[in-house]
């Protein structure tokens, strides 16, 4: 009686924890909740009294087939009881096993569905790693849960135990009384679930692991009370039906009793569930907490429960989002920081500025010494050169000229324009030549190589090349700080500065900026007298100008050949330039002329001896005229009188008034020219007396001059009538000799000279340039050209380096000789220059006042930068981590990589206008082409191609919200600025190969477009998405989308982030390189 009446108490006893379980779980809905519980419990057995069934001893057979039938009817096929199984309105359940499938008879793990593996009576279950419980369906660990969420990832098992799904739970009776009277070898358990859209739940009630019966919970609420000790979980279930399994414990099994009526009779709620978060519960239904606290004392069913859920792990309750953190400190502190760089970045140029405006200011005291040291310690230079020729193609540019001038002299090398004055002096310079150089250039009676020759001379091109940006006391301090001897103080440079500017008048205007066309500058004049102190502030032994006062008043222009002058004679310097109809008192300070006409050599000697020379000719200067202007008449004569001459041949038909002014003014210019030159038809018979007025001797032989005209003239009419006729226009100064073929028409016929007229104008010329030929002046200066050389050397030259290894390579070079002289053991005086590291700060500051003087320049990159990175993120405020923020985070980088992209392109202009004055001053000798590039690159790339893409991100990645972390903050400013630099780097090598971008070979097109926009696009997108979770609402769930998956679905490589850093890497690396190889090799100064 007494084992009866244990049994139903330890029925009621399970019943009641099954109820208590299932209203802690009512959450969770299985999958394939068992239905025939709910159809079975539909009806309820009439009432009977409780006790009567612990004093029965057993049930009858009537009473046992009668509720194997009830079982029948509800459906429950031999009481199997799918406790284990998932509703199929659960999504993350999809997977479950199939419904009606006994919970006792399955093994293996939820996760397998319906190949869940059967057991055998009598066997238990051995479940899979991370699942326990009778039925093998209560989780223990997270990794196991994966396969039961849409995902495939991020489960978790929540054991908490309020029912959020579908909840199982495993529980064990832990009243002592009751294991007590059951023994040790059969410990009773509750399994049951519970479906929070059902708000229901379902036990089972075991006895060492065999089911015994079951109840079904319905209208269920769930609920979880977070106390500041503990946590409390309750389930309240109004409605409770139980039925037991036919001949199981408690039900009929022999030598058990029978509660099935007491179960269906006496149970009926309401039935409460409270466990805390120590895992211990309660079950308290009015009829079960009578009967335990009857026959055990205890006044409610206490159980040791542990459940288990798969979930997503955004589905836990409690759970929340960390929120995003809050930039707002961020971000003002990044807006204040870059506003506060350019406070900092303003006052800086404000102070560099007010420095440099009056670091000029006054004179320097040097000792005397110093102050001389740098005129006195020079060896003069005695300039030679012989036998000169150029030829470009099949023209003849220069014929077999020839000159000297000694240490303390100036030569002027005039001519009309074409003359070829220009080239000779390049050559004389040993500027670079795209034609053929022949003939001999000596110093001091030696040959000097060309790197030893350039740092003793001296170039003044015709064109003013100077920065704009800079001062004119800062343009020439750079010219002598970068020229002068290193060994010279910077206080004995900066006084020959002054000296210099002192020298040229341009002292007043020294701290006025150069400017440029369009803006507020000096005078063109004061700008060629700049051009002229950068080289006179070296004190070369030799100085070359090329048209050093053109553009300049007259009064200036004899100031500034009188300063060339007096450098000469007090300083013992060399000084030649060419100048276009000098002024009378401007051409009495030359001292050596050479006189050219066409490639020809017309004059080469003394200035002084110039008169007499025209005189022995027969063409003596009249009295009251400009001889300059005289000598240069001369030399475009006859082409003159034969234009003219032609152009009164012109008939009046169809011309009226304007051919008979055009006769007056010819027949005024023929009357002057007869006062001049006797008329022009008196040319051929100029030159036969054979003494000048002042007796000196024409020619040094016998023959005549007039002799060798005439055969000329004869040579020349006598060609065909029909070969192409020359044509003479004439405009100014400037006469061009053209062809025009035979039959031109009567319009042309003012432009047409006849053959005999062609060839009156070439005699004439050649008249002149064997009537030097023949002189004693000639022969004087050849002479001492031989002397010089053999006293040098020893022995009489008959080869030697072409033009003094000015030769372009295509004439035949031969050995060079020693360059020393007998006096000093040298030809040239030559010191040390800056060495390369002067050389690059020096260039290196003047590249910073360039950048920092050009406002535009800089308010373009760092405003702008700072300006559209407070819009971008504005536009891109805090963007979400979903698809749509992940969109949005590709607009932002896009944006930044094709802004920094584009403002790349502001280097081309930059070098395009710096192009000419690199390689004027490389050809002056000014720098190596290294350390200009290395300032070039290091002083334009950090201010303006690394501070703005900084400026810009501080502001972008706080204000969007960009993935945390400083190891990405950092990989994300070397992407940026890589990519800048990339793009610095391409365009720097554009502007430096082509000076537009019209030039670039059709073959070539493709740099244009070459991009490196997908490197750094990846390499961005890569750092911010690989290891961030993106939300995708699907299923009804908050979904986190891996961003290696978002990455690859939209094409790009999770992993390339340090491919594309290390192809940006070289990249930049390949582009610098080739832009520097081409200013190496390729950006000399041609002519």
């Amino acid at each position: 009686m007494r084992c009866f009446s244990t049994g139903a108490l330890l029925l009621v006893l399970a019943g009641s924890i099954a109820t208590v379980n299932a209203k802690l779980n009512s959450d969770i809905t299985p999958e394939d909740q068992p239905q025939r519980y709910r159809s079975s419990l539909s009806q309820t057995p009439p009432h009977r009294d409780a006790a009567a069934l612990f004093r029965a001893p057993g049930n009858s057979a009537d009473q046992l087939a009668a509720a194997l039938d009830r079982v029948k009817r509800s459906g429950i096929d031999g009481g199997v009881v799918h406790s284990d199984s998932m509703s199929l309105a659960n999504p993350l359940m999809a997977t479950a096993e199939a419904p009606l499938r006994r919970p006792e008879d399955l093994c293996g793990a939820l996760p397998d569905g319906r190949d869940r593996p059967q057991r055998d009576d009598g066997e238990k279950c051995k479940c899979k790693d991370g699942w326990t419980g009778i039925n093998c369906n209560v989780c223990q660990s997270d990794d196991v849960c994966n396969a039961l969420v849409p995902t495939g990832k991020n489960a978790t098992c929540y054991q908490g135990g309020l029912t959020v799904i579908e909840n199982f739970q495993q529980c064990d009776v832990t009243n002592r009384k009751i294991l007590d009277t059951l023994g040790p070898g059969k410990p009773p358990a509750i399994t049951f679930s519970c479906n929070q859209q059902n708000k229901t739940c379902d036990f089972q009630f075991w006895v060492d692991e065999e089911e015994s019966f079951y109840c079904h919970l319905d209208e269920c609420a769930f609920g979880q009370d977070v106390q500041y000790d503990k946590t409390v979980t309750t389930y309240k279930c109004p409605k409770i039906k139980c039925s037991c399994i036919p001949d199981r414990m408690l039900c009929g099994k022999d030598g058990s009793v029978n509660i099935d009526e007491f179960l269906e009779e006496e149970i009926h709620g309401p039935a409460d569930f409270e466990c805390t978060d120590d895992n211990k519960c309660v079950f308290q239904e009015p009829a079960m907490n009578e009967l335990i606290m009857t026959m055990f004392g205890d006044p409610a069913i206490y159980l040791k429960c542990s459940a288990g859920e798969c979930l997503h792990y955004t589905q836990v309750p409690g759970f929340a989002r960390p929120p995003r953190p809050d930039y707002t400190m961020a971000i003002i502190l990044s807006v204040a920081g870059v506003l506060l760089f350019l406070v900092c970045l303003a006052l800086g140029v404000c102070y560099l500025a007010k420095k440099s405006g009056s670091s000029g200011d006054g004179y320097i005291s040097l000792p005397d010494d110093e102050a001389a040291k740098l005129m006195a310690e020079h060896i003069p230079a005695t300039l030679m050169f012989k036998q000169m020729g150029y030829t470009v193609g099949n023209k003849e540019v220069l014929r077999q000229v020839s000159g000297l001038v000694k240490p303390g002299q100036v030569m002027a090398i005039m001519g009309a324009s074409g003359a070829g004055k220009t080239s000779l002096l390049d050559i004389l310079a040993r500027r670079h030549k795209s034609g053929t150089i022949h003939g001999h250039i000596y110093v001091n009676g030696r040959t000097v190589s060309t790197s030893e020759y350039k740092r003793v001379v001296g170039y003044v091109d015709q064109e003013d090349t100077l920065m704009p940006t800079l001062t004119v006391y800062e343009t020439i301090l750079y010219s002598a700080m970068l020229r002068l001897p290193r060994d010279m103080s910077v206080e004995a440079k900066r006084f020959r500065v002054m000296e210099t500017m002192s020298e040229l008048g341009i002292l007043g205007i020294k701290d006025m900026r150069i400017g440029a066309s369009g803006q507020r500058s000096i005078s063109g004049g004061e700008k060629r007298r700049v051009s002229i102190a950068c080289e006179l502030v070296t004190s070369p032994s030799i100085l070359f100008l090329d048209e050093p006062t053109s553009g300049l008043d007259s009064y200036n222009a004899y100031n500034v050949v009188e300063c060339l002058v007096t450098l000469a004679r007090n300083y013992n310097r060399t000084v030649v330039c060419t100048i276009h109809q000098p002024r009378s008192n401007i051409f009495a300070l030359f001292d050596q002329l050479v006189l050219m006409a066409k490639g020809h050599l017309i004059y080469s000697g003394e200035t002084r001896l110039l008169s007499a020379h025209l005189r022995s000719l027969g063409h003596p200067c009249p009295e009251g005229f400009n001889i300059a202007d005289y000598m240069l008449d001369l030399t475009m004569y006859s082409g003159k009188s034969a234009n003219r001459a032609a152009a009164n041949d012109t008939g009046d038909s169809g011309a009226g008034l304007e051919n008979a002014m055009l006769r007056q003014r010819h027949a005024v210019q023929d009357e002057q020219e007869a006062r001049l030159y006797g008329g022009p038809d008196s040319l051929p018979d100029a030159p036969q007396s054979a003494l000048g007025p002042d007796g000196l001797p024409r020619f040094t032989r016998a023959s005549s001059m007039a002799d060798d005209t005439r055969q000329w003239e004869s040579e020349l009419a006598s060609r065909e009538h029909d070969r192409p006729r020359p044509t003479v226009t004439s405009s100014g100064e400037n006469t061009t000799i053209g062809i025009d073929p035979v039959g031109a028409s009567d319009r042309d016929a003012d432009r047409i000279i006849t053959a005999e007229e062609e060839a009156a104008a070439n005699a004439h010329l050649l008249s002149l340039v064997d009537g030097f030929k023949q002189s004693t002046i000639s022969a004087d200066v050849e002479q001492a050209i031989d002397f010089s050389v053999q006293g040098a050397s020893g022995s009489v030259p008959n080869g030697g380096d072409s033009a003094g290894g000015a030769s372009n390579g295509r004439s035949t070079p031969t050995s060079q000789q020693p360059s020393v002289d007998a006096a000093s053991g040298k030809a040239v005086a030559t010191y040390r220059r800056a060495s390369w590291w002067s050389q690059f700060k020096i260039l290196a500051d003047r590249t910073l006042k360039n950048i920092y003087r050009d406002p535009m320049l800089m308010l373009s990159h760092y405003v702008m930068s700072i300006f559209l990175g407070l819009l971008c993120g504005a536009l891109f405020y805090k963007v979400t981590n979903d698809i749509p923020g992940f969109q949005n985070r590709m607009g932002v980088f896009f944006f930044m990589c094709a802004l920094f992209g584009f403002s790349c392109l502001s280097i081309l202009p930059s070098f395009a206008h710096e192009r000419i004055l690199f390689v004027r001053e490389r050809a002056n000798g000014y720098y190596s082409p290294f350390t200009y590039f290395l300032s070039k690159v290091m002083f334009d790339i950090v201010p303006l191609r690394v501070i703005p893409p900084m400026l810009m991100g501080l502001i972008i990645y706080n204000m969007v919200g960009l993935v945390e972390g400083w190891t990405e903050f950092g990989k994300f400013f070397l992407v940026l600025v890589l990519f800048n630099i990339v793009a610095s780097g391409i365009c720097l090598m554009i502007g430096i190969m082509f000076e537009a971008v019209e030039s670039i070979p059709e073959h070539l097109a493709w740099l244009q477009k070459l991009s490196f926009f997908n490197f750094a696009f990846e390499a961005l997108l890569v750092n911010e998405i690989t290891f961030l979770q993106l939300i995708q609402k699907e299923y009804g769930l908050e979904i986190d989308v891996p961003g290696a998956v978002i990455l690859s679905t939209f094409g790009f490589n999770s992993g390339a982030y340090w491919k594309d850093v290390q192809n940006l890497g070289i990249m930049a690396a390949t582009f610098f390189t080739v832009a520097f190889l081409w200013l190496q090799f390729r950006v000399n100064e041609r002519r």
